[in-house]
């Protein structure tokens, strides 16, 4: 270890790179937050990574196709 550290030129940041993301607070219910976490645990995921792939889903303009059907008919056959 160095008797002497030059921190003249240092400066805080991120940890983490925070590329395309920015990081909020937001109150959820609490049974929403464990469904997502439930179903994030389920598909080994991230329960974050669900909540954002939601709500872009949900802000999207795209109409109703046969595959989101589908895709939304085999996730309620899945969870039944």
């Amino acid at each position: 270890m160095k008797d002497y550290y030059d921190f003249s030129n240092a400066k805080r940041g991120a940890v983490m790179d925070s590329t395309g993301k920015t990081r909020i607070t937001i109150w959820l219910d609490n049974d929403v937050l464990e469904l997502f976490r439930a179903r994030a645990a389920e598909e080994g995921r991230g329960y974050q990574t669900l909540i954002n792939e939601t709500l872009k889903q949900a802000a999207s303009d795209a109409p109703v196709t046969l595959d989101s059907i589908r895709r939304v008919l085999r996730e309620e056959l899945h969870a039944a």
